[in-house]
C-alpha cells in the first residue's frame, strides 16, 4: 500500500505541472486562438530564471515565484507584438510552426550553453519556526510518508488554478478578455486597447508556465530539454479536456496525473501512452473534448 500511496504522490504533482502547463496554453488558445508549441520552453526558461537568481543575484526560491514569471511574461509579450500579433486570422497551423520553431530556437541556446545534464537547484530552507525548516524533510502520515516540499507543489498549483479561472470567468477582465476575442470591434467601441489586452494575455499565459518551472525546479533540476518532455503530454491533456476550457485542463491535469500514477502501480508498461490512450478515446467519444464547445 505504501508503493500505492506514493505512486498516487507523484501522479498528483505530475498532474499539478500538467494542469499548471496546459492551463497557460488553454488561456492561450481560448483567448488568442493560438496553438503555443513554445509553452514547454518558456517553461524551461522559468526554471532556468530561478537558477540564475539563486546563482548570480543570491535572490532565492520565494522571490524567484515572483520574479521568473514577471520576466518570462515579457519575453512572451515581446514575441507576441513582435512575431505573433502577424498571424492574427490565419490558420492555426501557421502559430503552431512559429511556435514549434520559437521553441527549438530558445531550447538550442540554452542546451548550446549548459549541456543536456541538470542543475541543481535546493528547495528552500525557510522560513524557519522553531523545529519547522520551511519546505524541507517530510511528514509521517501514518500510512505514508509526504514530502513537504511535494504537498506545498500540489497545494500551491491548485490554489493558482482557481485564481486563474475566477480571473478569467467571474470577473470583469476576464469578460472584457472573452468579448475582445469574439467581438474586437465591439469592445474598441468602448474604448478598451484590444492589441494590449491580448498581449497581456499571452503575458498571462507563459506567466503560469514560467511559475509551474519555478515549482518544477527542486524536484527534476533545471535541464534544457525539461519542456520539451512534457509539452507532448499537456498538449493531450488539453485535447482531453477540451481546446481553450480553463476548467477542463485543470481538471483533466489533476486526474490524468492521477490515472498515470496509478498505471505506474498496476501495469507500469502502459504509464507512458495511457495519456494518449485516453485521448483517442475521448475524441472518438466527443471530439471537442470533455468539456469543450463544438465551434
Amino acid at each position: 500500500m505504501q508503493a500505492l500511496y506514493a505512486q498516487l504522490l507523484v501522479g498528483l504533482i505530475n498532474g499539478s505541472f500538467y494542469a499548471l502547463l496546459s492551463l497557460g496554453l488553454a488561456v492561450i488558445f481560448g483567448m488568442l486562438n493560438i496553438i503555443n508549441f513554445a509553452h514547454g520552453a518558456l517553461y524551461m526558461m522559468g526554471a532556468f530564471c530561478a537558477y540564475f537568481l539563486l546563482s548570480l543575484t543570491g535572490i532565492g526560491y520565494w522571490w524567484a515565484l515572483l520574479i521568473a514569471p514577471i520576466v518570462v511574461g515579457i519575453f512572451g509579450m515581446i514575441l507576441e507584438r513582435t512575431m505573433l500579433q502577424w498571424l492574427a486570422g490565419l490558420d492555426h497551423l501557421y502559430g503552431l510552426l512559429l511556435t514549434f520553431g520559437i521553441a527549438l530556437i530558445v531550447q538550442g541556446v540554452f542546451q548550446n550553453y549548459f549541456g543536456s545534464s541538470g542543475l541543481p537547484y535546493a528547495i528552500p530552507d525557510y522560513p524557519q519556526v522553531g523545529d519547522w525548516r520551511g519546505l524541507q524533510g517530510g511528514m509521517n502520515l501514518g500510512f505514508m510518508f509526504l514530502p513537504v516540499y511535494r504537498g506545498w507543489v500540489v497545494i500551491f498549483s491548485l490554489v493558482v488554478c482557481i485564481a486563474t479561472w475566477y480571473l478569467i470567468e467571474k470577473t470583469r477582465l476576464g469578460a472584457n478578455l472573452r468579448a475582445a476575442t469574439e467581438n474586437p470591434t465591439l469592445v474598441r467601441a468602448f474604448g478598451i486597447n484590444v492589441p494590449r489586452m491580448i498581449t497581456l494575455t499571452y503575458g498571462l499565459g507563459v506567466g503560469l508556465a514560467a511559475l509551474a518551472g519555478v515549482l518544477s525546479a527542486p524536484i527534476n533540476q533545471v535541464r534544457p530539454l525539461m519542456g520539451a518532455d512534457l509539452i507532448i503530454v499537456v498538449f493531450a491533456v488539453v485535447v482531453i479536456g477540451g481546446m481553450g476550457s480553463i476548467m477542463g485542463s485543470i481538471i483533466t491535469g489533476f486526474a490524468l496525473g492521477v490515472i498515470e500514477g496509478l498505471t505506474k502501480y498496476f501495469y507500469p508498461e502502459a504509464s507512458n501512452t495511457v495519456v494518449f490512450v485516453l485521448m483517442v478515446l475521448v475524441l472518438l467519444v466527443k471530439p471537442t473534448g470533455l468539456t469543450g464547445r463544438a465551434a
